[in-house]
C-alpha cells in the first residue's frame, strides 16, 4: 500500500491523538508514543512537542519506518521529514484548526523546533 484510504484518512482526521511506535536499529519496535496528528490534503504528519530532543522522533528519523494505530487504523509507516516551508504553513494551520480548544499545547507545535521535526506519514 503507498496510500492512505478515505476511510483511513476520515478516522485518523477524526482521532485526537495516534500511538506511535517507531522501529529500533534491531528492528522492533519501540514502546508506543501517544502523539498528536494532523492531516493536509491525502497526506498524515506528526511533529515532536519537545522538538528534535523528543526521543520516539530521534527513533523515528534514525529508523524512517515502524508502526501507528489510530481507531479503526493500525499500519506500518515510513517516515519522511518535511522541510517545505509552505507546506509546514499549511500543517500549522492544521494544528490550529484541529487542537484550538487545547490551546495551550498549540504554540509549542507550531513553532520553529516543532517544525524541524515534522514527519510525513506513508502506509507501507
Amino acid at each position: 500500500m503507498t496510500h492512505w484510504t478515505s476511510d483511513q484518512l476520515d478516522s485518523v482526521e477524526r482521532a485526537d491523538e495516534l500511538d506511535m511506535q517507531p522501529r529500533r536499529p534491531d528492528g522492533r519496535l519501540r514502546t508506543p508514543t501517544t502523539i498528536w496528528v494532523v492531516r493536509d490534503g491525502d497526506d498524515l504528519f506528526v511533529r515532536s512537542y519537545n522538538g528534535p530532543g523528543g526521543a520516539w522522533w530521534r527513533a523515528a528519523k534514525a529508523s524512517g519506518a515502524g508502526h501507528i494505530r489510530c481507531g479503526a487504523v493500525e499500519q506500518d509507516v515510513t517516515f519522511t521529514p518535511v522541510t517545505d516551508p509552505a507546506l509546514n504553513d499549511r500543517i500549522d494551520d492544521a494544528y490550529r484548526t484541529k487542537y484550538a480548544t487545547a490551546s495551550a499545547y498549540v504554540p509549542p507545535m507550531t513553532a520553529d523546533g516543532a517544525r524541524a521535526t515534522t514527519l510525513k506519514l506513508s502506509p507501507r
